[in-house]
């Protein structure tokens, strides 16, 4: 906790002085890729993503210890009749990610991607935001903390996800107390709500919101009311990955929103990110285009579990392969344009 007592605090000034890209590693791997054996430009956005790999962690584009990190978290709204699925599905599929048996597990198995899941108290729902806030301060910042802590250990690309029955109705709260609009733009289908299932998770967004609508202006407050104890780790997840300099790859609408609360504390929070994919998710391509960004994937993928950003992580790492690996023109003894 901050010396002043308030629990936020660490991480407003944490966004207040963010590390910034390593401008001599950008310019080298700019130098080198001008000598590689392929018109400048060939590879496209492969190109871009080896520079954001070499800015951001301060070296010659490499992926050698990639980690794909789950956050798992319940939430009270549920009760609200706003999914299909009941909340003791998290915990069932948290084991199941335990096990081996969930699509994740697959892709990073074929990725050669580390993964590690955590449980967020599932046990104890945060609290119902149509009745009262989500999280306490305290609770809320401790729970950032714990994402912070858990990026540790020597990953040099971490791809962030989730597991949250009812989550996509918090992360359309979010949005909605963030950019505004209706419920309607921003509540999707989520696990498969429709019918009088997708009324009551669009009634329950209007209401969350239009509760604690006075603290719009505070990104912190949205999130510690709105939000989760998945959301709140996956936040403090990232911010930690920029003080250690390491690249994100970001996944579906609810990670995706997770990120746009440190982005608006701080428009240049998200510089070290990259958006996995565009989930089907109705809201989520509002989301990235709030966020400045372009999805690396569009597969009509809506699963969550990170499954996007492990299958972008297979770009990144084929991004820094072609980089590293391709011989120069005068290794290769090719004939460079005049």
């Amino acid at each position: 906790m901050s010396a002043s007592g308030l629990p936020f605090d660490d991480f407003r000034e944490l966004l207040r002085n963010l590390p910034g890209p390593d401008s001599a590693a950008l310019m080298a791997a700019r130098e080198r890729d001008a000598q590689l054996t392929k018109p400048p430009g060939a590879l496209g956005r492969l190109e871009e993503i080896a520079f954001w790999l070499a800015a951001w962690t301060g070296r010659p584009p490499a992926v050698n210890r990639p980690l794909v990190a789950i956050f798992a978290g319940n939430h009270g709204v549920t009760k609200q009749g706003v999914t299909p699925f009941p909340s003791s599905v998290t915990a069932q599929m948290v084991e199941n990610f335990a096990a081996g048996g969930a699509a994740i597990n697959q892709i990073c198995v074929s990725h050669d991607l580390g993964l590690k899941i955590f449980d967020l108290a599932l046990d104890y729902p945060t609290g119902d935001i149509t009745e009262e806030a989500a999280l306490s301060e305290r609770d809320c910042a401790a729970t950032m903390a714990f994402g912070m802590e858990a990026v540790a250990g020597g990953t040099d690309l971490l791809c962030i996800g989730e597991m949250g029955i009812g989550n996509t109705t918090i992360a359309a709260a979010i949005n909605l107390a963030l950019y505004g609009g209706t419920a309607e733009d921003w509540v999707g289908p989520g696990t498969g709500s429709q019918g009088e299932v997708l009324a009551r998770k669009v009634a329950a967004v209007e209401k969350a919101v239009a509760l604690h609508a006075d603290h719009r202006s505070d990104p912190f407050e949205v999130l510690r009311r709105l939000g989760g104890r998945e959301i709140a780790a996956m936040a403090g997840a990232i911010l930690a990955a920029r003080m250690q300099k390491i690249p994100v790859i970001i996944d579906g609408y609810v990670a995706t929103t997770a990120a746009a609360i440190l982005r608006a504390a701080n428009p240049s929070a998200l510089d070290h990110c990259l958006i996995g994919h565009v989930s089907a998710e109705p809201g989520h391509m509002k989301a990235i285009e709030m966020l400045g960004k372009t999805p690396l994937l569009a597969l009509g993928m809506r699963l969550g579990e990170g499954t996007g950003a492990a299958l972008a992580a297979g770009i990144v790492k084929a991004a820094a392969a072609c980089h590293s690996g391709m011989a120069t023109f005068a290794q290769a003894g090719v004939s460079n344009k005049g």
